[in-house]
């Protein structure tokens, strides 16, 4: 493990980047356990490196559909971390995990996630997902991506609200009509419905 770490610390450059840190998370995944995967995600997230910390951080989403252990750990520790880079890579992270497990089969965690009372995993869930509608399951389902990111219009967080206005906008590039639907059912003198409303509707034809 010592070796793995000098090797990463040698070939990570101080310049932030995101293209080495997925590969050599998905050149470790594709020749390690999910066990193997846990422990060593667990220890490089303790690495003062934030991109050592975001290789750990794949390796963890990778291991979550064999280790809930390490699940609990992204929802729960690295939802927690302050810089705001490694909590896109958590929202990866998530979706890698929704990907391995079958997006219909994380409808339940994914309803489950965007209801968390912390801001960084309801926009991990959000965020993580987009385009949603390129996933499958929700590709062939639009209306349940709607619908999931819809009950989020009045979040607390702007910073959430941010991100469902824009997975919304995204969706309505390919089903316009249904996004059209969902949102102009919505009452816009709510400043923060209105938010997301604006955001949404950005490639819609009529805006109240």
């Amino acid at each position: 493990m010592d070796d793995y770490i000098s090797y990463l610390n040698e070939i990570i450059p101080d310049k932030d980047c995101l293209k080495i840190v997925k590969s050599e998370a998905e050149k470790f995944r594709s020749s390690h356990s999910s066990s193997e995967c846990h422990t060593i995600g667990m220890t490089l997230y303790q690495s003062d490196n934030f991109q050592i910390q975001e290789i750990g951080i794949f390796l963890l989403g990778y291991a979550a559909h064999e280790i809930p252990e390490s699940l609990d750990f992204l929802r729960n520790t690295v939802s927690k971390h302050q810089n705001w880079k490694v909590q896109e890579i958590l929202a990866m992270a998530f979706d890698n995990h929704c990907k391995s497990i079958g997006y219909e089969n994380a409808v339940p965690l994914i309803t489950d996630w965007l209801s968390d009372t912390n801001p960084n995993v309801r926009r991990a869930a959000s965020e993580g997902l987009r385009v949603w509608t390129s996933r499958p399951y929700f590709k062939d389902h639009p209306s349940v991506a709607i619908r999931l990111l819809s009950d989020r219009k009045t979040d607390s967080s702007e910073y959430v609200r941010k991100s469902i206005g824009n997975a919304l906008k995204d969706i309505s590039k390919k089903h316009p009509e249904l996004v059209f639907d969902e949102i102009h059912k919505w009452d816009v003198s709510s400043k923060e419905i209105k938010q997301v409303y604006n955001l949404a509707a950005k490639f819609l034809a009529s805006k109240p």
